[in-house]
């Protein structure tokens, strides 16, 4: 008989009463589900057997003897959450369901066609996935804010359980969730490592070093157990100290042998995400020799719930006041951010902010008047703030704002572009945008985001340029689906809409127009500001021009652009605080593309920027009033 090893030592053998495990049966299902994962593969021709194989145990014991939930509400709200985060291995979640009796066992040999939702990593498409994961090192991050959730704000029984590949282990991602839940003391977390000792091209760094993962987890503040991975008692007992840990996560680091079970392969090189071929048959049947129960499953895998998880309702969130500004006060967006931030926590009690210690220059710590438990601090580590964040909104338990410098959500874009394929409903909010934050210089000014948020499929993005669309952005942001991108600016910039405009997604608005204008001038935040300084320069020159504000680069009011360009002689300027390529500029261009006798004229940053003053970084750069009065000037003589 196996036993787990905890950081202490051994763990009693009257830990559990072994009596209520059904050993054999957990061995037979675990057996099952190899089974299951080499033919789905075969059928396929594609996918990771091996990788499976070495899971089959933990999964077997997870899903028929730990965890709690229900097979017709797979995502109750009081459930245990599970996120495979070495999402190659998606064959034996699959399995796993489809053993537990959620779907047919015949819908297996779907795998990766066209026509099914069983693809090669799974996503949510499927009711059992909360979040898509086979970008590795991220599962765990979303874990952790799905038990922070769970013990803080919940204040639930339900449990988080992350099954974590050891290759993917060297993802700094995956370093930066274990500090984040060690220091949140997430004792209903269990992070679950696979060490099979290969992988993808080699061996891993560490290979079967148990003690080296031992000590580097133990750092991190996890009650740690190192286990065989293979044995179902040992794991049984792990899964039960875990529940017991009280102030601390769970590690369970388990050994284990990729192609366990698989004659000639098991522990061998080169077998990384293939199907056997002509060795399945094989396999199959050294396997099978191996199951003592052929038949049903006796064990029932899904375990009574604690139904405690509150009802939630993330609906019609609005600002508790509305926006109270002067036209002509100068509010730096950011600012506004902060004071609408508060209202909607005020309105709404599952309103949450996450920070990356930046919080005082974001406004983000507007919160932390509000509600101190309802802000959430990540520290400098934006990789595992974006995860958390996407962790949070899962199973629509919170309605998420996570605030950075812009430039920083860059180091996040893997997390964002799978958070995108999550259907995760996410609000990011970036300060500090473009070279008008001044003197920090380049490092620090956001000039590439606006392209980054484009190309998320589904993504809004808000570009609000003054304290009133600031506010209004953030309360249509609360309410709508998928991921939205709010940018903020670090100057102060003047109040020029009522407080009572109505914004609308995929809308623009016309700040100033006549009959005789020459051109359309559309800026957003500080270049609407130089907009409409160039504006009245050119008006003391007989030339009026009209100035339009876009509120949401994506979706573009297409629509609104080429109606104000035609009654413009079809000449369109923009300008913008961003590098030329994917910004304000390119979707106006590709607004218009269709479209007859329209020439666009389009300042933005033309190479990499340096420290100054913001005035003189305008001017420096070509975005500036007198930049745009020239630009004006040369449209007009086309």
């Amino acid at each position: 008989m196996g036993c787990a090893q905890s950081s202490s030592g051994f763990l009693p053998e009257n830990t559990i009463v072994m009596a209520e495990i059904n050993v054999q049966e957990l061995r037979d299902i675990a057996n099952k589900l190899r089974v299951h994962s080499v033919k789905m593969t075969d059928a396929s021709n594609s996918g990771h057997p091996t990788s499976c194989a070495s899971m089959s145990e933990i999964m077997s014991v997870l899903f028929f003897h730990t965890m709690r939930y229900k097979l017709s509400s797979p995502k109750d709200p009081s459930s245990d959450r599970f996120i495979l985060s070495k999402g190659h291995a998606a064959p034996i979640l699959y399995a796993a369901w489809a053993e537990a009796g959620l779907f047919p066992k015949e819908e297996l040999m779907n795998l990766r066609k066209i026509d099914n939702d069983l693809e090669g990593h799974p996503t949510p498409r499927l009711n059992f996935v909360d979040v898509a994961t086979g970008s590795l090192g991220q599962g765990l991050s979303v874990a952790c804010g799905m038990a922070y959730v769970g013990k803080y704000y919940d204040k639930a029984s339900y449990r988080t359980y992350c099954l974590i590949g050891d290759g993917e282990s060297a993802e700094g991602s995956i370093w930066e969730a274990l500090s984040f839940a060690g220091i949140k003391k997430l004792d209903n977390l269990v992070a679950i490592f696979d060490i099979n000792r290969l992988g993808q091209s080699e061996p891993t760094a560490f290979q079967h070093d148990m003690d080296t993962y031992r000590m580097r987890l133990e750092g991190f503040g996890f009650n740690t157990l190192v286990v065989d991975g293979h044995d179902v008692e040992a794991l049984c007992k792990a899964f039960h100290e875990a529940a017991q840990a009280k102030g601390k996560p769970t590690a369970i680091l388990a050994k284990t042998f990729k192609g366990k079970g698989f004659p000639s392969i098991e522990d061998e090189d080169n077998w990384h995400g293939k199907p056997l071929g002509g060795k399945a048959a094989e396999v199959i049947a050294a396997v099978e020799a191996q199951i003592q129960n052929a038949g049903p499953n006796q064990l029932v895998p899904q375990k009574p719930l604690q139904d405690d998880a509150p009802s939630v309702d993330l609906s019609g969130i609005t600002l508790k006041s509305p926006p109270s500004y002067n036209m002509g006060d100068k509010v730096a967006t950011r600012q506004a951010y902060g004071t609408a931030l508060a209202k909607l926590a005020e309105s709404n009690p599952r309103v949450i902010a996450l920070d990356g210690d930046t919080k005082n220059s974001t406004f983000s710590n507007a919160m932390l008047k509000v509600d101190p438990s309802r802000y959430i601090e990540c520290f400098i580590a934006e990789q595992n703030l974006v995860g958390v964040g996407i962790g949070t909104a899962c199973r629509d338990r919170t309605v998420a704002f996570v605030s950075t410098f812009a430039a920083f959500f860059t180091r996040a874009f893997d997390q964002l572009r799978m958070g995108a394929i999550s259907q995760t409903n996410l609000n990011c909010v970036g300060s500090h945008a473009g070279v008008s934050i001044g003197e920090d210089g380049p490092s620090q000014m956001a000039l590439e985001d606006l392209a980054m948020f484009r190309s998320i499929p589904g993504c809004t993005v808000f570009y609000p340029s003054d304290a009133v669309s600031t506010e209004r952005a953030c309360e249509l942001a609360a309410n709508t689906q998928g991921i939205c991108f709010i940018r903020t600016s670090r100057p102060g910039t003047a109040v020029v809409y009522d407080n009572d405009h109505q914004f609308q997604i995929g809308k623009a608005n016309v700040l100033r127009s006549s009959g005789e204008d020459k051109a359309l001038v559309i800026g957003a935040a500080i270049t609407l500001r130089e907009a409409m300084t160039a504006a009245d320069s050119l008006a003391q020159d007989g030339v009026n021009v009209r100035i339009m504000d876009l509120f949401t680069i994506k979706p573009i009011d297409q629509e609104a652009i080429i109606k104000n360009a035609k009654e413009c002689g079809g000449r369109i300027v923009v300008v913008e605080d961003h590098y030329p390529e994917g910004g304000i500029g390119e979707a106006v261009k590709s607004a218009v593309a269709m479209e007859r006798d329209i020439i666009v004229k389009h300042l933005a940053v033309p190479r990499i920027p340096r420290s100054g003053k913001c005035d003189e970084l305008l001017e420096m750069f070509g975005i500036s009033a007198k930049a745009v009065a020239d630009a004006v000037r040369e449209v007009q003589s086309l």
